[in-house]
Order: structure tokens, then sequence, then C-alpha cells
């Protein structure tokens, strides 16, 4: 009898577990769930009419939130550009009151140890921007090369597989950097301190020639600007900016040089200086082997840029042999006689070629006057415009220039074709496609000779090409000698062969072939080659598909 009222009651013992069960789950649920911001504990349908409205609401609920958090934004911003343009006030009104040295001001109202402490800091800052001396850097990876540009160009070596070696400055700030130096540099020059004549010729941004400007890797604040030729600046992170800006002066060979600086602050002139150019001999020193038909190449460029438009230069030869050598002396010969040119000597040396030695020879020859030294290969293209640059960056005991030359792609795969390729003057076009900033070659330098003397010289135990040009660009980071490093859009580099001989190792021979690629195109041209196969099969393709049309 109790078995039989066990069994009758566990089936509803069983269904009242499950119900209590379900109705634990069910108000778990109910409160554990999270809410969201209406408070509400389900969303509505979609589909109801209710539903779409209730979605709209929220939506329009956080966008509010977002337009709000905008405003606070922008009021924010607002404040700080005040708060900034307030300083910037400040510090041109303590600027503008009286001038020290450095054509600083100082405000009356500001306590004595507030301008000293100021002018201080002006001067040590100036210091470190290297206006006037020099600073000693370990290795040639601690210099902060300059960059180039004109008002419509900027000269970059950081390119990367997106930026172009010439480019526009599209950024309005930039721009607005250029426009300001170069018409302070006009104010400065028609202010009746920087000429002491009343009388003198106003001068106007058609006057700017060049300048100089860089960046690192972290302040990349635009400093130097041109018009028609390159410019540069440079800004350093706990420096600031110097600009020099170089004008044409009153006679054909004379210059306006104005340096500016930027202490992350008002800009300020810093030195006035005129530059006569008009004696300042250039001699060209070429080292030598064989290579009869680059050097005849070389000579119809002299005798265009060097002899018939500038002038004022030398041509020392050094030749090492005498393969080739009478071939190489008739191209000089025919040259002096066809051109009435006379200023140059030719040496010969009966050993093994060396790049260093042959350099070293040619400099340590001249017997003249202090002169300016180009260090310069046989497969170098150079402008009239590019010696000016080398003079105006060179100065003795105080400056040597290091130039990125332009190296061009080999013409054969950029034209397509070897009987589509231009002449050589309309292929040296500065642009991706045609080739790359050198920045990893120190051959060509410009230099006076008593700093190429006093430094050192070349490593005479260098022997061949190559490495002589890194140790002699170290031993003038090392000196007290301001090394100016830019590219210039005046110089290039000819594309010629380059053979991987092998007797090299394999490692050896890699390194060659992968330095041969670099030489021959762009990474897009290269990528064209690689895929030329798949590039004609869609082509075919194409072919056939029009045809059946």
């Amino acid at each position: 009898m109790v078995r039989r009222g066990l069994v009758a009651w566990l089936p509803q013992m069983i269904v009242l577990l499950v119900v209590l069960c379900c109705t634990v789950s069910v108000l778990y649920m109910l409160a554990c769930t999270p809410r969201g911001e209406n408070q509400q504990l389900a969303f509505p349908r979609a589909n109801s009419p209710t539903g779409k409205e209730d979605f709209q609401a929220i939506l329009q609920e956080k966008e509010e939130h977002h337009w709000d958090y905008i405003d606070i934004l922008k009021r924010q911003i607002a404040q700080l550009k005040d708060e900034l343009q307030e300083r910037n006030e400040q510090l041109k009104t303590m600027l503008g009151h009286s001038t020290d040295s450095l054509g600083v001001g100082v405000d009356p109202g500001h306590s004595e140890k507030s301008q000293k402490d100021l002018l201080q800091f002006l001067h040590s800052q100036v210091d470190k921007a290297e206006v006037h001396t020099g600073m000693k850097l370990p290795t040639e990876y601690a210099a902060v090369p300059f960059e180039s540009f004109t008002l419509q160009k900027v000269y970059q070596l950081e390119m990367g597989l997106t930026r172009h070696p010439e480019e526009k400055p599209v950024r309005k700030d930039k721009r607005d950097e250029l426009v300001e130096a170069i018409e302070l540099g006009v104010e400065t020059l028609n202010h009746p301190e920087s000429n002491s004549n009343t009388n003198h010729r106003k001068y106007s941004t058609t006057d700017f020639i060049e300048g100089l400007y860089s960046w690192d890797s972290i302040m990349k604040e635009l400093g130097r600007c041109g018009l028609e030729w390159p410019g540069m600046y440079r800004t350093e992170r706990d420096k600031g900016t110097l600009y020099e800006l170089t004008f044409k002066g009153d006679n054909k060979y004379e210059f306006k040089h104005i340096a500016l600086f930027r202490p992350f602050g008002p800009i300020m002139e810093v030195k006035n200086e005129n530059l006569n150019m008009a004696s300042t001999l250039i001699n060209f020193i070429v080292p030598l082997a064989k290579r009869a038909s680059q050097f005849r190449q070389f000579m119809q460029n002299f005798r265009e840029m060097g002899i018939q438009q500038d002038g004022r230069i030398h041509l020392t030869v050094v030749y090492f042999g005498k393969e080739q050598m009478s071939e190489v002396k008739g191209i000089l010969e025919n040259t002096s006689k066809s051109a009435n040119f006379k200023n140059f000597t030719f040496l010969q040396l009966n050993e093994e070629f060396s790049r260093g030695k042959g350099l070293d020879v040619g400099a340590r020859i001249w017997k003249g006057s202090n002169v300016v030294l180009f260090f310069c290969d046989v497969d170098i293209y150079f402008t009239a415009e590019f010696l000016n640059t080398c003079r105006l960056n060179t100065q003795p005991g105080k400056k040597v220039f290091y130039p990125v030359l332009f190296s061009q792609y080999n013409p054969g795969i950029i034209y397509g074709h070897h009987n589509s390729i231009p002449p050589l003057e309309q292929q040296l076009v500065i642009k991706k496609e045609t080739g790359f900033w050198r920045d990893f070659g120190f051959g060509m330098t410009c230099q006076y000779r008593s700093d190429y003397i006093n430094v050192g010289g070349f490593d005479l135990d260098i022997k061949g090409w190559g490495g002589e040009d890194v140790h002699l660009y170290r031993k003038y980071l090392h000196s007290n000698l301001i090394v100016v490093r830019t590219p210039v859009r005046g110089l290039f580099h000819l594309w010629h062969e380059k053979h991987c001989l092998y007797e090299l190792t394999p490692e050896q021979y890699k390194m060659c072939i992968q330095s041969k690629a670099m030489n021959e195109a762009s990474h897009g041209q290269l990528g064209m080659l690689v895929f030329r196969r798949e590039i004609d099969a869609h082509r075919h393709k194409q072919k056939a598909s029009k045809k059946k049309i």
C-alpha cells in the first residue's frame, strides 16, 4: 500500500521540481541580465513600430553625446591656442625692446635675472645649432642631414615606398614656414641697419637663391626655402630650427647670406653677411684608370657647365697606369684647344689604382692660394648651379660640403627599350621612377684645401675603390668644422653596368647582386619585371576577347 502511494506521488514530485527549477532559472536571468543605458530589461524588436522608434532614440542620444564631446575638445583646443598665442606675444615683446649680440631684445618690465636667463638660454641654443662652429660627432650616424627645396618642390631623403624624392609642399603649415623665413630675410635686407646706404635697392623674394634645412626622426619642422635654387633647413629636438638663406647681391658674383634661428619660439636673426664669389676657384680632382669613353662624356659636361657657363674652375686628372692613357690625354688636349682652356693638370702614376691616393696627390700638388677642392668621379654629371652651391656651402676653417647626389637607374629599364632612350640631358629628372638619393655615399665633397690638409686627408692604406670616403667624412665629423650634408638637384650619378666577379665568395656575390639590383630600377619597376609573364598573359587574353567581340 505504501509502495503504491510512493509510485503515484513520484511523478508529481518530478513535475514540481522541474517547475521549480524553471522558475529559479527565469528569476536568475531577470536579475543578472545587464541593463542598457535606457534601463530596459529587453531590447525591442526591430520589426515593430515601437522598436524602430526606440532604436532611433538611442542612436540620437548617442550622437548628441558625441557632438557634446567634440564641442568640449574644440573649446580646449581654442583655449590652448589662445595661451600659446599669448606666450608668443610675450616672447616677441621681450625680443623687440633692446638687442644684444644676437639681436635679441629684453623687456624692461621683467627682472634682471629673467632677462639674463633668457639671453643665456638663447646663446646656448644658437651654439648648439652650429651657427658659428661645428660640434664633434662620434659617427656618421649621429649627423643630422639637411634637406633641400624650392618654393615649389621639397627634395627629401626619407621617402619609404610612398613618398617621392621631389614633392610639392602640400601642407599649408609647411608652406607658411617657408614664406615666413623668406619674408623675414627680405625684411632684414631692407632694414636700414642691414645696409648703411639709405638709397640701397629694395630686395624681394625674387632675389632669393638658396637655403638649407634638415630634420631628425621626431621633430620635422620646416625651416629653409628657395624659389629657383635648392634650399635647406635643419630642426633638432633640443635646439630649434636654423635657417640659412642666400640672396642675390648687387653684382654678378656677390651674394647676401642671412642666418635665422627659431629656438622653439619667434624666429630671430643671428647672422647677416655679404659673400663675394668672383675669385673663388674650384679645383676638380678626378682619379682615373682606363674608362676613356666615360671620360669623354665627362669632358663634354665639364666643357659646357664648367668652362662655358662658370669659368672659375681648374681640372686635375690623376691617371693610374698607361693603358688608354694616350686616348685620355688626347681628349683633354682637344678640349683645351677647342675651348681655349689652360687651367688643367695631368698627373700619371705607375701603380695600382687607389681612389684615395689619387685624390690626395691631386690635392697636395696644388701650389696656388687656398682653393675649393671638389673630389669628383668620372661618372658624375653636374650643373653650373651646383658649382655655386659648392662655393656657398664651404668656408675655410668653418664649413665643408657633402652633397647627396641623385643616382640614375638603368635607362634601358626605365624607358622600356634602348631605341626609345632620350638624350642624357632629358634623362636627368628627379623622380621616383628615374633614380634615388645616394645617401650611403660620401665620395663627392667640396672643401677648402687647407681644411683637407689640417684634418689629415685620406687614409692611404685603403687600396682600390671604396672606404676612403667614409674615413675622411668621419674625420670632419670629429673636428669642429660644420658638415653640411644635403640632397642637391644639380649633381647626378650616371648609371653604368655593375659587374659581379665569379671570384667572390657566395656571400660577397649575393651582396654585389643586391647592390646591382638597387641601382637597376625602382621597387615598382623591379616588380613589373618579376610579374612580366602574368602581365603578358593578361594582355593576350584581352586581345583575344576583343577579337571575339
